[in-house]
């Protein structure tokens, strides 16, 4: 059993309590502190370190709060992930908000989501934005994570998308050399032009307690990369 509390400093993680601080650099355009409580400790058994929360059904609540350098904007957020006991579905709720001189903008976001085998999400839900001096928008989408074996590696394949007045979808691939050491690969695109971003990512855990973890993001508009350091107690 993972011990129950984990504290994260971030240059995201895994028991009852996770606390992370995420920078992300282009010399340096932003950062975030985010939390999630796990209602339950979470069991590890064969898994991945990094997949051990979602294979093992860990309902948790979490928040974040960010900055956003060249923008000058806030943010802050919170959620729930929830997996019904005894049962084989998924319902999650999650808000943001984000403030600047240009004004405000509120995203909201629910799913409910079934289980049909172990390691495997499929979920539909909404999506939604308000935002000053513009008509709220709400747009059905579709999510999909799988968690298996692959000959002699586990694999991590998820997906997701939004359709409305513009369409958008991502897709990403992790691959675990062993269950402390992953790296992958990740795709989103939109219906508008030049939003494209290709990811590059990493992440190793040298023991239950510590990790590190990096990625770097490839777009028409900047180049961003992250780094992580987190640590569990």
């Amino acid at each position: 059993m993972l011990q129950r509390f984990l504290l994260a400093w971030e240059l995201h993680t895994l028991t009852k309590l996770k606390l992370g601080l995420l920078l992300i650099l282009l010399i340096v355009v932003g950062f975030a502190i985010d939390g999630t409580y796990y209602f339950n400790s979470v069991q590890v058994k064969n898994s991945p370190l990094n997949e051990a929360a979602f294979l093992n059904r860990a309902s948790n609540v979490n928040g974040v709060l960010s900055y956003q350098d060249d923008s000058d904007t806030f943010g802050i957020g919170a959620g729930i992930e929830y997996f019904v006991p005894n049962s084989d579905f998924y319902l999650s709720g999650n808000i943001t908000h984000f403030d600047n001189d240009a004004g405000d903008i509120t995203g909201y976001a629910a799913e409910a989501g079934y289980l049909p085998v172990p390691g495997l999400l499929v979920a539909l839900g909404l999506v939604g934005i308000s935002e000053d001096n513009a008509d709220d928008e709400i747009d059905p989408t579709l999510r999909a994570k799988y968690v298996t074996q692959v000959g002699q590696y586990d694999m991590n394949f998820e997906g997701g998308a939004s359709f409305g007045d513009i369409d958008a979808y991502n897709l990403g691939a992790d691959l675990y050399l062993d269950k402390t050491f992953s790296v992958g690969l990740g795709f989103s695109d939109s219906d508008l032009e030049g939003n494209d971003v290709f990811t590059i990512r990493a992440k190793k855990f040298f023991n239950q307690q510590v990790s590190l973890e990096g990625s770097i993001n490839f777009a028409d508009n900047a180049d961003t990369f992250g780094v992580r350091g987190a640590y569990r107690f």
